[in-house]
């Protein structure tokens, strides 16, 4: 009797539910795979005129984390069934950030395993290669969460619009732009991390504090990043920096790239070079740090 009792006990705990239960099944992604803090995905894909973004006011999906790279390996917590088929709710290494709803994606984007496999493989391009990237990407709309520039086709067809979207319309439909972390994102192939709470501390810190403009221009090289919590620039060379930043007013403007110099000069109206954010958040809300995370020395010919 008590070796059936266990017997029963193990199918109970072992039991795999096919939907609204606990998983420990594993996903790749096939293609780009949006990660939704939802699970919800018809209802920020269409709404409920079958053709509504579920953006704020400044024309954002703020349901949208980030969009997850082919051969990014997730683990599967839980199925839940939705009229498009079932949504999972995951984890995964590419974006290990706490989160109280919880981190979504279509199953229909995926291939199961049931064992786990390695993570997705980063390698890093080459400098010219990421500056040269980066560089492109220039003119391309901000878009909360997105690290796509082309956007994700497939959105399309797993969720179709009800009636004719112009082509501004299809972009926004399939999350064609990037975010301040994401235009870095992209440009290294999912080598950096993937938001700004991670590249404040990312790499190592260039000494800033007490520096002048021109000072902080002089020690700065090509890849290095100026950050504080909730955005990012990318050194370019010694003449240029880029970012894409969020105006709402006008969201299609978004990545750009101005004169280093003229921008620094800006953020330091507001916020003070320091070698490390301070512990407040309010402090470090007047503060901006500089990391450097690509040590191979760049070409000449990319320093003016």
């Amino acid at each position: 009797m008590k070796y059936v009792l266990l017997l029963l006990l193990s199918l109970l705990l072992f039991a795999r539910p096919s939907s609204g239960g606990e998983l420990s099944r594993f996903a790749v992604a096939v293609g780009p795979v949006p990660v939704l803090n939802t699970p919800d995905p018809r209802a920020v894909f269409g709404g409920h005129d079958g053709r509504t973004l579920a953006v704020d006011r400044c024309g954002q999906l703020r349901t949208l984390e980030f969009v997850a790279l082919p051969g990014t390996l997730f683990t599967i917590l839980e199925e839940l069934a939705v009229p498009t088929g079932a949504v999972y709710r995951v984890t995964s290494a590419d974006y290990s950030y706490p989160s109280r709803s919880g981190y979504y994606i279509d199953s229909r984007l995926v291939h199961l395993k049931e064992t786990r496999l390695p993570e997705r493989v980063r390698r890093l391009p080459g400098r010219e290669e990421i500056v040269a990237r980066l560089e492109g990407m220039a003119g391309l709309p901000y878009v909360w969460g997105g690290n796509i520039p082309t956007g994700v086709e497939a959105l399309l067809q797993l969720y179709p619009p009800a009636g004719h979207l112009d082509q501004a319309g299809r972009r926004r439909w399939q999350l064609s732009g990037v975010d301040c972390s994401g235009l870095l994102y992209a440009a290294t192939d999912g080598f950096t991390p993937r938001n700004t709470s991670s590249l404040v501390g990312y790499g190592s810190p260039v000494v800033v504090a007490g520096r002048s403009v021109r000072q902080i221009v002089d020690c700065l090289a090509p890849l290095d990043l100026i950050a504080w919590p909730g955005h990012v620039l990318v050194v370019l060379d010694r003449e240029r920096i880029i970012e894409s930043r969020l105006d709402c007013a006008h969201p299609e403007r978004g990545v750009v790239i101005s004169p280093l110099g003229e921008r620094l000069k800006v953020i330091m109206a507001t916020r003070r070079p320091v070698d490390r954010l301070s512990a407040d958040p309010g402090t470090a809300a007047r503060e901006f740090v500089v990391r450097r995370w690509f040590r191979v020395p760049f070409p000449t010919h990319l320093i003016p």
